[in-house]
């Protein structure tokens, strides 16, 4: 018999050892992300698991995302890029999505979203798939430089060696004190939200040395940072950010090819370079400098019968307008606001 339960802090040990063996699982599945997301958001975690026999054979990390903008939602896993259940079989499997359905109608949430889950379901019966909106994008990595390098454009090889000839040096970084400011002036410039620093500062305190914050800088100066996850064989840059003169020296490139190095040497096999929105300008530089893309699907199970699937994505044009507004904002005004408002999108 297979039994649900709710995760709680002595169970997170059981939970990630479970993460580390299942072929399913990804790094936004670990347990890490429940004190994160609680801690940084105040919205309330609902990591499930289902065991048989005293072992843990499904996860579903769930959170409810509790808002007066958007309404209630059930999401997996907010914050981030990825969840879904990760099983080893398919009656947990079953047991979890069937609580999950339970726990939406319990919570009177609008609808249940699984960010790009390991295993999708047919567009059929509950289930709906939003299909086209992204892709991530990913490199394999030899490990060895010279063949790393021939997965390279002929053009980013060459703006590697310009930004090398410029003097840019690169560093890794424990804490996101650095990566911040950098990071949050490239969403406030994308009209984006920012996290706060306290989320960054909450995920490097719960993934230790799995989560890593690489500078790159030109005569003592920043100008390009991202934090970047390891998982298994994969380096996964989740966020990024460069100042605007960054371009100039070609940093977001050096930094892709000093990561994708130093990532080689702990062993990574895979570069994960995340999603994109599909026909974008970052798809596109993205697939220009050897990238492939993998189409991605979010999925949503809707509680009122016939419900659209919801378009809360900056292709909306019903947020044109806020986004145009807050590229205008003042950045220290756009740092205080933006937690304040990520935590209703997710």
């Amino acid at each position: 018999m297979v039994s649900v339960h709710r995760l709680d802090d002595g169970g997170a040990a059981a939970w990630d050892s479970f993460v580390a063996a299942c072929p399913e699982a990804t790094f936004f599945h670990r347990a890490g992300w429940r004190p994160a997301i609680q801690g940084a958001f105040g919205q309330k975690a609902c990591f499930l698991y289902a065991e048989r026999q005293g072992a843990i054979r499904a996860v579903l990390p769930l959170v409810h995302m509790r808002s007066t903008l958007f309404g209630d939602r059930l999401v997996s896993t907010p914050f981030s890029v990825g969840g879904g259940v990760a099983a080893s079989d398919d009656e947990a499997r079953a047991a979890l999505e069937a609580e999950a359905l339970a726990l939406m109608g319990r919570l009177g949430a609008r609808y249940l979203e699984f960010r790009q889950p390991p295993r999708p379901h047919p567009d059929s019966g509950a289930w709906a798939a939003r299909r086209d909106l992204h892709a991530t994008y990913e490199m394999p990595i030899s490990g060895v430089e010279d063949a790393d390098r021939k997965l390279l454009s002929a053009d980013m090889r060459r703006l590697i060696r310009k930004a090398a000839e410029a003097g840019l040096v690169d560093e890794v970084d424990d804490h996101p004190d650095r990566f911040f400011p950098i990071y949050a002036e490239t969403m406030r410039d994308l009209g984006t939200p920012v996290f706060g620093l306290g989320f960054f500062r909450r995920l490097m305190a719960e993934f230790g040395a799995d989560c890593q914050c690489l500078i790159v800088s030109h005569q003592g100066r920043p100008l390009s940072a991202s934090m970047n996850f390891f998982f298994r064989d994969r380096v996964i840059l989740h966020f990024l950010g460069n100042l605007p003169e960054a371009r100039k020296l070609s940093a977001t490139h050096f930094l892709l090819w000093r990561l994708m190095r130093r990532a080689g040497d702990r062993g990574a096999r895979v570069f994960d370079y995340g999603r994109s929105k599909v026909g974008s300008g970052n798809a596109a530089f993205k697939k220009g400098i050897g990238f492939t893309a993998r189409p991605i699907a979010n999925e949503f199970a809707m509680a009122e019968v016939g419900a659209t699937i919801p378009e809360l994505n900056p292709t909306n044009p019903r947020y044109a307008q806020a986004i145009k507004l807050w590229k205008r904002l003042p950045l220290p005004l756009a740092n205080l606001l933006g937690p304040q408002v990520i935590r209703h999108i997710g």
